[in-house]
């Protein structure tokens, strides 16, 4: 298996969009949806289920997100050694996750194989990141430029690359990304089996949200209001009006105290 290298990791530029979407604080309300995203594929939500170790204890949700993103920001801050060491412990990971999908779903028959160096499931764990990034923060930070949307997509590019996704796939503008997601849905690749809607309880409401269950409901809602309505539905959570108008006094709340606290 070939390993990420400095010199082939195209590192994010300082003050770009990148640096804006990750160094933002309120960034930790989209790995939610993003992660949801990726369990909708049910190549994916079968690595994760027969291999991730999430569910192991009530700790375990918020040890492996914070594992994450602490991944995240030394790949866009870190110096080039701490980025390379960073992607080379994912691929390491990777090495280790593989194997068959128990039940068909969708186009997936009984018995396809899975594997984290696949490309195509790269690529759409890469898709899930940026697009959930953008459709909550947009709410959050005021909308993003069409340019700084092009921009996101060629900064993150060299990640992609770094973790095995294929070049000519990864898409370099917003609405190829936008294209690449709508077409993954349409075709029957991506759509919730059971696996993932399994996986979905501990990633919305984990054992250790009740203890400041006002913030899950809030990031329930936000979580679950974003999702493109074939997913939701896949996924069987209930969506109103009542529940929308909820959603966006959440999200107005966020707003309104993440301009007035500082930045930490």
């Amino acid at each position: 298996m070939t390993r990420c290298t400095t010199e082939r990791m195209e590192r994010p530029r300082p003050g770009g969009i990148t640096w804006k979407i990750a160094g933002e604080r309120l960034a930790v309300l989209t790995w939610p949806r993003a992660i949801l995203l990726q369990f909708a594929h049910p190549l994916v939500a079968a690595g994760v289920a027969q291999h991730s170790g999430f569910r192991s204890s009530p700790l375990a949700p918020f040890a492996r997100l914070h594992a994450t993103v602490r991944a995240m920001r030394q790949i866009t801050f870190g110096t080039d050694e701490q980025a390379a060491a960073a992607v080379g412990r994912i691929l390491a990971i990777h090495d280790r996750v593989n194997g068959g999908l128990r039940e068909g779903v969708g186009v997936h028959t009984p018995g396809t194989p899975y594997s984290a160096h696949d490309p195509a499931l790269l690529l759409w764990v890469h898709a899930t990141l940026l697009d959930s990034h953008v459709r909550i923060l947009e709410h959050v930070l005021g909308p993003f430029t069409a340019d700084e949307l092009d921009d996101y997509c060629r900064e993150t590019a060299s990640l992609a690359l770094a973790l095995g996704a294929r070049p000519h796939e990864v898409p370099g503008t917003w609405q190829q990304l936008q294209d690449f997601m709508t077409g993954e849905m349409e075709s029957g690749r991506v759509i919730v089996g059971a696996e993932a809607r399994a996986l979905a309880a501990a990633v919305l409401w984990p054992a250790m949200g009740r203890l400041v269950w006002p913030l899950q409901y809030a990031g329930e809602l936000v979580t679950v209001g974003a999702l493109p309505p074939a997913i939701r539905e896949g996924y069987g959570f209930r969506w109103d009006a009542a529940r929308e108008r909820r959603m966006r006094r959440v999200l107005a709340t966020l707003r309104h105290v993440r301009a007035r606290t500082p930045d930490r």
